[in-house]
């Protein structure tokens, strides 16, 4: 899957889930956490959306926001994962 195909997945699931027509605008660099966009139990619904729709398993250990907590960070997160 090409790069910019995962990031539009992403932040076409990101807008429909979270933002949910809000008309918040988001950098791809921006924290979800410090951004409130996306809480404790919102990660839970991306760890899922990720392991199904890139096809790839998150590891307990790997749920930390070095990972999940940005567009660039989940796009760094699954191309690792997708090697």
């Amino acid at each position: 899957m090409k790069v910019n195909d995962i990031k539009t997945k992403l932040r076409d699931y990101i807008d429909a889930s979270f933002i949910r027509g809000n008309n918040r605008s988001y950098k791809d660099s921006d924290s979800f956490f410090e951004m409130e966009i996306i809480d404790s139990t919102g990660v839970l619904e991306l760890v899922l959306f990720i392991e199904e729709t890139f096809n790839i398993r998150v590891e307990d250990e790997e749920i930390v926001p070095e990972n999940l907590d940005s567009v660039d960070n989940l796009m760094a997160y699954i191309s690792k994962k997708t090697g």
